[in-house]
């Protein structure tokens, strides 16, 4: 009840300064992380958290997934895919080994578990960016790489992190976690694809608010048939939505806003227990390398090897500068930490403050900054 009641008091100081982090370098993401460690800076807040934030955690991962892969149907990577496509396909691999080589010379991981960081932390989260996602000032093609590169890289982030915990000697053979990949696909695919079909039929239709519940009906369907046939349910989720844009667009239209105040909530509930049950503990057994590391993951590498992936696509200098700093840690970094500090590998809970440390930086300087860039955009750059 005091959990509820905490996020509940974070949740209303969001809605009321909302305006305000629009213009200023105020975040409402990071009052829920501060919201989070401050009640436990008090000792309001019982112990035993485990399952509260796996349970927080998964949903709101499931969600933000769902979500995410309706915003990237087939139809729409067949347009204005060149951006997005070099930072996806060059730019998150260079990263990748980039963060792989601090995480293996700074906090002294081997190189398996060292790769493992790295995919861990390829994601973006616009959430930590939204005025330079979100503001028409800003350059409409950096606005449109940034959101589908951070819709698209958490999706193809989770394979890599999953077949890499295998081989770092995480719980379960290679033949179990790739069964459970492969069922999440098929799930992902196939419920949406019988749902649409039905929906679509002379037989049945959605009208009214019935319209938008079709897409949560579908992802809770996805959520506890993967749960029961022990399918991954992050792979199942990222495949429905993906499955839904691509066949079902009146669903996708209808399902979006409200897909994307139910995601948003789960996340931010998310960011309120990390900070209230994991950041403390982080901050307090965390050796100077893993600090060291964290700088470097946030300021050095993704600022590195963008404009390697970007080189020759004619953005202007602001906006390969923007581009480059943009590519905030969050949400699913964090959840695939969990995951790994969940597993049995020998260095689970040294990657999880690696991660950890990495994402709380990047919350904190991104969301400090989005907003100084983006207003430098105003009258620059206004066609492009």
């Amino acid at each position: 009840m005091t959990l509820l009641l905490g996020f509940a008091v974070a949740l209303m100081l969001a809605v009321l300064i909302s305006a305000l982090a629009e213009r200023s370098v105020l975040s409402t993401a990071v009052v829920f992380l501060a919201c989070g460690v401050l009640i436990q800076g008090v000792g309001i807040v019982p112990e035993s958290p485990e399952q509260v934030v796996e349970l927080i955690a998964e949903i709101a991962l499931f969600s933000v997934l769902f979500t995410d892969g309706m915003l990237v149907g087939i139809r729409d990577l067949a347009v204005a895919w060149r951006l997005p496509g070099r930072a996806l396909l060059l730019g998150m691999p260079l990263t990748l080994v980039g963060t792989a080589v601090a995480g293996h010379y700074l906090v002294g991981l081997p190189w398996v578990e060292a790769f493992l960081l790295g995919a861990a932390l390829s994601p973006t989260d616009p959430v930590f960016a939204s005025a330079i996602v979100g503001r028409p000032e800003v350059p409409y093609r950096l606005r449109h790489l940034l959101n589908v590169e951070s819709g698209i890289n958490d999706g193809l982030a989770l394979p890599v992190v999953l077949v890499l915990l295998v081989a770092s000697g995480g719980e379960g053979e290679a033949a179990t976690a790739l069964e459970e990949v492969a069922l999440g696909l098929v799930v992902g695919v196939a419920i949406p694809l019988v749902m649409l079909r039905l929906e679509q039929s002379r037989f049945f239709a959605a009208t009214g608010p019935y319209e938008q519940l079709n897409g949560f009906a579908i992802g809770l369907l996805v959520y506890t048939v993967s749960l029961v046939t022990h399918a991954n349910l992050f792979l199942a989720a990222f495949a429905a939505g993906v499955t839904v844009a691509s066949t079902g667009p009146r669903a996708r239209e209808a399902f979006h806003e409200f897909g994307e105040v139910v995601a948003e909530l789960f996340k931010l509930a998310a960011l309120f227990v990390f900070g209230t049950f994991l950041i403390p503990e982080v901050f307090t057994v965390a050796g100077w390398p893993v600090y060291v590391f964290a700088l470097v993951a946030v300021l050095v590498v993704r600022p590195l090897t963008l404009p390697i992936a970007l080189a020759g696509t004619g953005l202007h200098k602001g906006e390969y500068v923007a581009a480059s700093w943009f590519g905030p840690k969050g949400f699913a970094s964090v959840v695939y930490g969990l995951i790994i500090l969940q597993s049995d590998i020998p260095d689970a809970s040294l990657l999880f403050q690696s991660i950890a440390l990495a994402a709380t930086v990047s919350m904190v300087l991104h969301s400090s900054t989005d907003v100084v860039i983006a207003d430098w955009f105003r009258g620059r750059y206004a066609d492009e």
